[in-house]
């Protein structure tokens, strides 16, 4: 009895844990994250191949008969879109590595050890942005190859790829929520396909709102990722600023999408924390 009581008390304050900085104990699984993928290359497939796919396919395929996209070539239009797109899938990659881990018993190893609760999802988290940062550039050069440009200066380049980023670190909220919730891969991969892909096709990321009947127009209109996408055109001078008639987020798309970004972490950052840490309590 007085072993039992020593052994919860040891585990339960576990002092040795405070011996590194939760920032070293997340960079270790960042590490592991990247190791992992090292060692499958195939898992970068979704963001080396198909960015390229999708970009040729978009820009040539569709964008013969999309013409309405404010004087700017379709190529132009599509790239901030596609890349919103990707980062948007950021939850997907969080969420089905989550699961994995928890279907294979790897976090009850990781509660083993002598390292915050909190590093496991930190590490996952950048690794997840890591991942989708390497789509991002493959797109970039995928679009600079076929003519696509960024026409300001610097600072609104940057300014544009840190909302990007920013809103990508929101929706990892999103994906520990679903990965936390659901139990098995297949689940989550159902969940997020069915959520996700609509969510970026009802917006301004493929194809202008203009011409959606009204009920579809609004929706599209005060979706996030038609904000995001539309701070990115602005800030990269892929299109036109939106009229005096638009919605306040379209006409304020940076601030709107700063807005979104703090918003949808703030609703979806408490949930995931409590579905987390019921799903690997004792």
């Amino acid at each position: 009895m007085t072993t039992t009581a020593t052994t919860g008390a040891s585990v339960t304050q576990r002092p040795e844990i405070h011996q590194t900085s939760i920032w070293q104990q997340s960079w270790i699984m960042v590490k592991r994250n990247m190791i992992h993928t090292k060692r499958m290359p195939e898992m970068l497939s979704d963001v080396t191949i198909q960015p390229i796919m999708f970009v040729l396919l978009f820009a040539y395929v569709f964008g013969a008969s999309i013409t309405n996209t404010g004087g700017v070539s379709y190529k132009e239009f599509l790239l901030p879109g596609i890349m919103g797109q990707t980062i948007v899938f950021t939850a997907f990659i969080v969420s089905t590595g989550i699961t994995a881990d928890l279907e294979k018993g790897i976090i009850d190893r990781f509660r083993s050890l002598p390292i915050r609760r909190s590093s496991v999802l930190v590490g996952r988290s950048i690794a997840s942005l890591l991942h989708s940062s390497i789509g991002i550039v493959v797109m970039a050069v995928t679009g600079l190859a076929i003519g696509w440009r960024i026409h300001n200066g610097f600072g609104e380049a940057v300014l544009a790829f840190a909302l990007l980023l920013l809103f990508g670190f929101a929706m990892i909220w999103f994906g520990i929520l679903v990965g936390s919730w659901l139990t098995s891969v297949e689940a989550v991969n159902g969940f997020m396909f069915t959520t996700l892909f609509p969510l970026t096709f009802l917006s301004n990321a493929f194809v202008p709102t203009g011409p959606m009947p009204s009920w579809l127009r609004t929706i599209a209109e005060w979706n996030p990722i038609s904000s995001l996408v539309q701070a990115m055109r602005v800030l990269w001078g892929n299109g036109p600023a939106a009229g005096p008639g638009s919605p306040w987020p379209l006409q304020h798309p940076e601030l709107a999408t700063l807005i979104w970004s703090i918003v949808l972490t703030i609703v979806f950052a408490p949930f995931a924390l409590r579905a987390y840490n019921k799903r690997t309590s004792d």
